[in-house]
């Protein structure tokens, strides 16, 4: 018997949904149920053929957890190691080698130094630096956001440099990236999973959190569809993300990634809509399934993205 298990926190309608739905498929000697961790145990474990992350991105346990079932064999969705190596503002620099377009974008350092450290731990940087011409490169308006986290958590739209140096003392030790504005006329959440299905959803990130997601909204150019769809895939396959949602906003016809590292993404009905839901239920679990099936114990069965299985090869 395969076990697929999910682990979750806050979620109340994804996880059950999914649950039920790997089961409703009656695929024989595989079965979904919600993970149970009672000890941890340095290399054993093997309970799960299959474990769906939803949750290690804010427990460290649970990342400790999934790192040691990926050793012995669990196939961990989305790969705990790549996600822990991963951040936002390397991914921008990624996407750029493949190719997709991207605001200007460039990293901070903090406001304040981290801790057990002084100024002399910052003898390797130029003081100042060059504000200019970040600020030349990016422009105003611009966005401020940190370059690790996520969930619309400490970003600033910013009018001028003014405002700029008033909103980064407020960041403390946070490492921001400072990005320049896309006026977009169009906007999509893209669902990826498995790298190959997608879901491109039309998506209004200036509304109230549970409007997001567009219902009934006017027709979309095929051709711009299929760019959308090229630069996901492209961009989930460079980063080896099996559950990823990837923005783009789009600006005199051009779509811009804008946010496209949510390995443990929204999947809540009463944000998405049923629509989106009964897509990402589905398709998630056939994705699991899949990867049950082939899944080998004792052997590592995460996915890695091209950009490491290239570096790896090229040794």
């Amino acid at each position: 018997m395969k076990k697929i298990g999910i682990l979750f926190g806050m979620e109340d309608t994804f996880p059950q949904a999914f649950i039920d739905r790997v089961n409703s498929k009656n695929e024989k000697g595989i079965i979904a149920e919600a993970v149970a961790i009672e000890k941890v145990v340095q290399n054993k474990d093997g309970e799960y053929a299959v474990i769906i992350d939803r949750i290690s991105q804010d427990v460290p346990f649970y990342r400790a957890y999934l790192k040691n079932a990926a050793l012995t064999g669990t196939n961990v969705i989305n790969n705990p190691f790549w996600w822990s190596a991963d951040d936002k503002f390397f991914n921008n620099a990624l996407a750029d080698t493949l190719g997709v377009p991207l605001p200007n974008t460039v990293i901070l350092p903090s406001a304040e130094h981290p801790t057990d450290t002084t100024g002399k731990s910052f003898r390797n940087l130029k003081y100042p630096m060059d504000w200019e011409g970040i600020f030349d490169y990016i422009g105003f308006p611009a966005y401020m956001k940190p370059y690790a986290g996520g969930g619309w958590k400490n970003v600033y739209r910013l009018e001028n440099k003014e405002e700029f140096w008033d909103k980064h003392q407020e960041t403390g030790q946070l490492v921001m990236m400072l990005q320049e504005e896309i006026v977009f006329t169009e906007y999509f959440r893209v669902y990826c999973l498995g790298c190959k299905a997608v879901r491109i959803m039309q998506y209004e990130p200036r509304n109230p959190h549970h409007l997001r997601y567009v219902i009934d909204g006017p027709p979309v150019d095929k051709k711009l569809l299929a760019t959308i769809k090229d630069y996901t895939l492209r961009l989930c396959k460079g980063l080896g993300y099996d559950f990823n949602t990837v923005e783009f906003a789009v600006r005199d016809g051009i779509p811009y990634a804008i946010d496209f590292g949510n390995p443990a993404p929204d999947a809540e009905l009463t944000s998405v809509g049923a629509e989106n839901f009964e897509w990402v239920v589905e398709e998630s679990a056939k994705m699991a399934i899949a990867a049950a099936k082939k899944q080998k114990t004792g052997k590592m069965n995460l996915t890695w993205g091209t950009f490491i299985k290239d570096a790896a090869g090229g040794k």
